[in-house]
């Protein structure tokens, strides 16, 4: 783990104030070891268990589910440019009839009911046939269970929605607002997808049950832009924008689509920009790692306690398809290969006790993370890419994660850090591209802040 001296500045006054800060406990202090944040006092707070730490030496078993991920299959009637699953081997499609035998299987293997059921494609729309009788059915065995689905809205239709609505789905269209055109076809230009995608949200949106999901890439790097799109299509200043980050690298068309070098500084400071000025204050990925952040540094949290950002490498979360065979996660298939050589298929449901997650690697593992001041907030990118994917989606998440650090650490002391000192690249230390070293002694001093203060 690492310490790093912050250079911050005060928008206020342009005072520049160094501080330091532990990604071990997530503790901000200025040079005397002073908190700087007024912390949950130890003898209240609980100390959060220690995170799974895998590997492909280091295997995860898996448990009966806590959240279940049904994979439909991979098939899809779009093919978007940076899809995390468009060059992943296909095995045979399931079908209804593999839905009586993945029910009467789960006696076997689910010991008490999950909390969410997941259902995933491919587009899932593209298996109506089958989701209908697995949902229904589902929803009979276990009827307190979170049922969600992300569909890309082009299959949507009143019947369907209804039948979504009346089954309680929460349902998310992924859809990049402004950017659609980089992602793939639009369903809100042609009259009856969309229709049906706004007929949808206005059944399911009062009820909490909708989203829009949004990426960001090179293409697309307005958070602000995204939300005032979605703000417009629904005449709803409330609406729900879920994901919101920035693309991961699976394939060359996600690497086509990640950040180059020269853009790291200008898509932090629009970021940050847009996240101050409250104008992605309706994105899933800005709120809820802002308010986890913020948390981190209130309740000193351990980095032990972080597991990946996916969530699947917990024991309790499973992906499975019909057929029984249990998956890294829903993102790919049961012939497919990780890029370390393992297999995606982990194991089979009939056989849980042999279950064995050899395909991910835990940030603890990768020579990268443990040195990172972004890890709270990051958690370690995608746990099962390696080599140049996974550096490409690391510089992409990197830049990601800064404007969050830097809105946490204003939010809570009302400097903004422009400057990281430490165990890091010389392309990921000045935040915002306006500090510059001082020839005479090799320090940094910071630029007149350029970003408007928020008045009070």
């Amino acid at each position: 783990m690492a310490k790093f001296l912050i250079t911050t500045v005060d928008p206020r006054t342009d005072e520049v104030v160094p501080l330091h800060y532990d990604n071990s406990d997530s503790s901000l202090t200025d040079l005397h070891g002073q908190s700087l944040v007024r912390t949950v006092d130890a003898s209240l707070r609980s100390t959060p268990a220690s995170a799974p730490v895998t590997s492909k030496d280091t295997p995860l078993g898996k448990t009966s589910p806590r959240v279940l991920k049904i994979s439909l299959g991979l098939s899809c009637n779009y093919a978007c440019e940076y899809c995390s699953q468009r060059f992943v081997a296909r095995n045979v499609d399931t079908n209804p009839e593999d839905v009586d035998g993945f029910l009467a299987s789960l006696k076997d293997w689910v010991m008490s009911p999950p909390e969410a059921i997941e259902f995933w494609g491919g587009e899932p729309l593209v298996y109506i046939k089958t989701l209908r009788p697995l949902a229904q059915a589902l929803r009979e065995k276990y009827p307190e269970a979170r049922f969600s689905v992300i569909t890309n809205g082009s299959l949507l239709s009143p019947s369907t929605n209804q039948w979504l609505d009346d089954l309680g789905f929460t349902v998310s269209v992924s859809h990049d607002g402004p950017g659609q055109h980089v992602r793939g076809p639009d369903p809100l230009a042609e009259p009856d997808s969309r229709a049906a995608i706004l007929d949808l949200y206005r059944r399911l949106a009062p009820k909490g049950r909708f989203s829009f999901n949004a990426m960001l890439n090179r293409e697309n790097q307005s958070r602000a832009a995204i939300q005032s799109f979605f703000v417009e299509l629904t005449g709803d200043s409330d609406v729900h924008i879920g994901e919101g980050g920035f693309v991961d690298a699976y394939d060359s068309g996600g690497i086509s689509q990640s950040l180059r070098s020269e853009e790291f500084h200008s898509f932090r400071r629009q970021a940050f920009n847009d996240i101050r000025h409250g104008k992605a204050d309706r994105i899933a990925s800005v709120r809820d790692r802002v308010t986890s952040f913020v948390n981190s540094l209130r309740f000193k949290r351990p980095a032990s306690s972080l597991g990946q950002k996916c969530g699947m490498d917990r024991h309790d979360s499973i992906a499975v398809d019909l057929k029984g065979n249990v998956l890294t996660c829903q993102n790919v298939s049961a012939t497919a290969l990780a890029p370390n050589g393992e297999s995606h298929r982990i194991g089979h449901t009939s056989q849980l006790d042999q279950v064995a997650l050899r395909t991910a690697t835990h940030w603890s593992h990768r020579s990268e993370c443990p040195n990172c001041p972004m890890l709270q907030i990051c958690k370690g990118a995608c746990m099962f890419l390696e080599g140049p994917l996974w550096e490409v989606s690391c510089n992409n998440a990197y830049s990601d994660a800064l404007p969050i650090f830097a809105a946490g650490i204003e939010f809570l002391t009302g400097l903004v850090p422009v400057y990281i000192e430490g165990d890091l690249p010389d392309a990921r230390k000045d935040v915002f591209g306006f500090v510059h070293p001082t020839p005479a002694d090799g320090s940094h001093k910071a630029k007149p802040f350029p970003i408007p203060v928020v008045a009070a």
